[in-house]
């Protein structure tokens, strides 16, 4: 079925549904017709401004004829295809399947793997990059847990960023990042390779996921830090694991264990949402562990080459000689790209 004829077809029921509604049907059947409608109600906009301006450019058309307007029409034209051609693919991308996730908040965990301090060293900058990235996007970045380590490092850090659409931009984060330097406390100029993992989860609500509590386990722990930071004498850490899938969830960053508590439920609840989500899309799910790995050099979705000022993100095979505008937190140009290559990738499966 050609791009035309789906269309026409996705007009003539959003019609129908029209009328049905105006029938005045009720119950169910009003539930299901308003909600269908509502939802092909912002793609019929997008068609009708394609239809009027096909129409406009075969009115055009038949001015070529006429000696006197032909230049006009010439010009009118190729600024009428050029708008035709942005009206279709606002068109397509708008019947792509949605992520009902995208227009998520979303949680931001970030580790070190692979390469000891330089990689503590590497995810807190990383961290710092991404809260930066944040505020140029106006969204609002919440810190949940940052264990720092002796030399400055990052061994764990957890935000909340919230805002519009945040999912949708970040969600290309996760996976393993590679850095390559020289490491401050290298003497002989060696360039040290070392990895973070990324983790982007949708921030997931109580009436997202039902979680009963005797599938928990929950200890309490004396919080610790480096160099007595964040150390108190009360049992203020928590710990919770949930039986069922073996998810554990640390958390000492507030003094208090309820603060912690209910922070850690918030961080388990959206793994647990996104294992779910993402086993109902068990390609997509694939796709995401064979990214996030297991920290290991080998695997990676970009490189930060710092010697040679590039970062490379490997999955679309995009490289940037502006380190130090990414790790200032622009990294618009990059998540830009594998947005639109991950849109052709579902145009080109849809057959649109």
């Amino acid at each position: 079925m050609s791009l035309d004829d789906r269309l026409d077809r996705i007009v003539a029921r959003s019609e129908e549904l029209e009328a049905l509604l105006a029938s005045g049907v009720t119950g169910d059947d009003f539930t299901k017709a308003s909600r269908e409608y509502a939802e092909l109600e912002a793609l019929v906009v997008r068609i009708n401004g394609l239809r009027v301006a096909q129409t406009e450019e075969r009115d055009v058309a038949l001015l070529l004829d006429d000696p006197e307007m032909k230049a006009l029409a010439e010009g009118e034209l190729h600024a009428l295809k050029e708008r035709i051609a942005t009206l279709r693919q606002d068109v397509r991308l708008a019947m792509l399947p949605r992520d009902a996730a995208d227009d998520r908040s979303a949680i931001l965990e970030i580790r070190p793997a692979a390469g000891g301090d330089e990689a503590a060293l590497f995810a807190a900058e990383l961290f710092g990059a991404y809260r930066r990235y944040a505020d140029l996007r106006g969204w609002r970045f919440e810190l949940m847990e940052y264990d720092e380590s002796e030399l400055g490092g990052l061994r764990e850090g957890i935000a909340t960023v919230t805002g519009k659409g945040v999912f949708a931009r970040l969600k290309y984060e996760s996976g393993v990042h590679r850095v390559q330097r020289v490491p401050s406390t290298e003497n002989q100029g060696r360039i040290h390779t070392s990895t973070v993992t990324v983790a982007v989860l949708p921030e997931a609500e109580e009436v997202d996921l039902q979680i009963d509590e005797k599938d928990l386990r929950i200890d309490v722990y004396r919080a610790s830090g480096a160099g007595g930071q964040h150390v108190n004498k009360t049992e203020s850490a928590v710990r919770i694991t949930h039986l069922p899938t073996g998810v554990v969830v640390t958390m000492q960053e507030e003094k208090s264990q309820h603060k912690n508590r209910a922070k850690a439920m918030k961080i388990l609840r959206s793994r647990l949402y996104e294992r779910q989500r993402l086993s109902l899309h068990e390609s997509r799910a694939a796709d995401r562990k064979s990214q996030v790995g297991t920290g290991d050099r080998s695997e990676r979705i970009r490189t930060y080459n710092f010697p040679q000022g590039r970062v490379t993100d490997h999955r679309i095979g995009l490289t940037l000689h502006k380190i130090e505008r990414v790790m200032l937190g622009e990294l618009d140009e990059i998540v830009d790209a594998l947005i639109q290559e991950d849109q052709a990738a579902q145009l080109a499966a849809e057959g649109l």
